[in-house]
């Protein structure tokens, strides 16, 4: 049936919403395709479900091209699953949890791995079973701490979520590499500008992952490129070449020095540099310790942690909570140093976090016989020449310091840029992560039960929309590819004559040749119908106006701004032709 505006549910803005922060949330709540109903809850309307559907058509086909087959789960799922798995504690305050009637425990799925373990153990059981590819296309659930910019980072989202189930390690790599190829014609088919990383599997568990990001300077995620190769990762996942180890017999006896108001990394290099010591000091010989406290999921106790580091970096707080995830992490208060008062600010050293059993984890490039300025442990001291393996030896490594333009690529190959992306798809290889939880084997040629090994791959759909808005728009409004545009034409008929009963006309002939057609029929000024034509982003308008009395219409290309006079006789068979139909 023709879309005619005259009575589609949709009121247009003039101005952006008073809390959006990004283009995509401005537009679409602008354009009239969704309003917030809540923080982090959108309601879409019909133009706006439209071009949900589009995507999730998109991803549909193309995941039942790969073999996937479509089921659809509860979003409401008990507890006990979840506990098998230890998520129910894991997710922390991520979980929607809720209560029954009776006092039953329940959560509003986030993801649906536990449940799709389940299934396939309930039904299948022999090696001819598989392997199997299972998908969904549903609404998720997040309590997100801060939801922002619109459906980018939502309490309630559209997401794709399949998984593989393989009987052994050779077939879970198959359907790894199926799922990756299927993620890159899904991408491409939306028009998206991505890039495929290395990234963490956080609270997924598993071994293998990899993360596709929108490439926009309004994205949350912050990955590298390599300037002399292919690398490419999440800032998560970035791995510091480790130093060779040196010999710390090489370097003179540590001493400590008296080093007054120094609690600082700057005040400490500059009056090092002052006290004629025979040598120049950078920040990067300094070794700053930097106190965290962590605790484990469902637990009410913190434990203290320290990092050792360049004192010219900076923790990155999203790498440290990759790398200690499910734990969850906060920043050392007044509190912490009174109950500890080994601890003495601006002067700790790695002595006393050691000496009083204090997790101590240090960057790569801490590295055996490696020497450093640091803490004495005392207020005013610092220690100089103070060697790795040879005075003091950390608990292990971690690697959560910033990353920045310049640094070596970790493949060896150049020097890595960063750049800003959004997270629009994620696949993991599970391995037997969640088999184990719930004991799924399935007897082998030979009779014998064998562990099934699972592969999870994501898509956030609804994210998938905003970001397609995000590297397509203008200053007027959104530019919709055409796989995924409400519509492939807008006619818009303005005047006093019979310009809205030509545009009509118009219109039903081209929906009579397969397009999807929109028309503008309201009586409204022309200048509001335009304005609302190039906000909507429709990718081909049709104008029916002032020219039709000499027989003409304009034809219009949203993305390239391209306008044409057209016979009116002609312009069906243009219009047709302009949208590749």
């Amino acid at each position: 049936m023709l879309l005619r505006m005259s009575n589609l549910f949709l009121r247009t803005l003039r101005e952006d919403p008073a809390d959006a922060e990004v283009p995509s949330h401005k537009l679409l709540v602008r354009a009239g395709y969704v309003r917030r109903a809540a923080p982090g809850v959108y309601s879409w309307l019909p133009l706006g479900k439209i071009v949900l559907e589009n995507v999730s058509r998109v991803v549909r086909e193309e995941m039942n091209a790969m073999g996937g087959q479509e089921v659809l789960l509860p979003a409401l799922l008990p507890k006990e699953y979840y506990e098998v798995t230890g998520r129910w504690e894991e997710y922390g305050d991520t979980l929607f949890r809720l209560k029954d009637r009776k006092g039953g425990d329940y959560l509003l799925g986030p993801t649906h791995e536990e449940l799709f373990t389940l299934l396939v153990k309930g039904e299948y059981s022999s090696y001819k079973d598989f392997p199997v590819v299972l998908y969904q296309i549903q609404e998720k659930f997040r309590d997100e701490a801060r939801p922002r910019a619109g459906i980018l980072r939502g309490r309630e989202f559209h997401m794709k979520d399949s998984y593989s189930f393989d009987i052994d390690d050779e077939g879970l790599q198959e359907s790894y590499d199926r799922h990756r190829a299927a993620y890159i014609r899904i991408f491409d088919r939306l028009g998206l500008e991505y890039v495929i990383v290395s990234a963490t599997s956080g609270a997924m568990g598993g071994s293998a992952s990899e993360e596709f990001l929108a490439v926009a300077p309004t994205g949350e995620d912050t990955f590298v490129r390599s300037t002399g190769s292919g690398y490419a990762a999440n800032v998560e996942a970035v791995r510091v070449p480790v130093p060779e180890a040196s010999d710390p017999g090489a370097v003179p006896e540590a001493r400590v020095h008296h080093t007054p108001g120094t609690a600082t990394i700057h005040t400490l290099v500059d009056f090092l540099n002052g006290a004629d010591l025979g040598r120049d000091f950078t920040e990067a010989d300094t070794l700053k310790n930097v106190l965290v406290k962590t605790r484990v999921p469902g637990s009410d106790d913190w434990e203290l942690l320290a990092i050792g580091l360049p004192g010219d970096r900076e923790v990155d707080f999203k790498r440290l909570e990759a790398s200690l995830e499910p734990a969850e992490v906060a920043i050392v208060d007044e509190a912490d140093f009174a109950a500890n008062p080994f601890l003495v600010k601006g002067y700790i050293g790695p002595k006393a976090l050691i000496d009083n059993k204090v997790r101590y984890l240090v960057d790569p490039r801490v590295a055996t016989g490696t020497a450093w300025v640091t803490g004495a442990d005392e207020a005013d001291h610092h220690v100089i020449d103070l060697v790795a393996g040879r005075d003091f030896t950390p608990d292990g490594t971690i690697d959560v310091a910033e990353v920045r333009d310049g640094d070596p690529s970790p493949d060896g190959q150049g020097t890595l840029y960063t750049a800003r992306g959004i997270e629009i798809g994620h696949i993991f290889q599970l391995g037997r992560k969640y088999a184990d939880a719930f004991q799924v084997d399935a007897l082998g040629p030979d009779g014998k039960p064998r562990r099934i090994t699972m592969g999870s791959y994501g898509i956030g759909v609804s994210r998938a929309v905003a970001a397609i808005i995000e590297q397509s728009h203008d200053d007027k409004g959104i530019v919709w590819p055409r796989e995924v545009a409400p519509a492939d034409v807008h006619v818009v008929g303005t005047g006093k004559g019979n310009e809205v009963e030509e545009a009509l006309r118009i219109g039903g002939e081209l929906e009579a040749r397969g397009l999807r057609v929109l028309v503008d029929d309201r009586k409204a000024a022309p200048g509001v119908k335009f304005n609302d034509a190039e906000l909507l982003g429709i990718p081909t308008t049709v104008i029916v106006g002032r020219g039709l009395k000499e027989g003409l219409v304009e034809l219009r290309d949203r993305a390239s701004g391209e306008r044409s006079d057209v016979a009116v006789e002609e312009i069906v068979d243009r219009t047709v032709a302009a949208c590749g139909s």
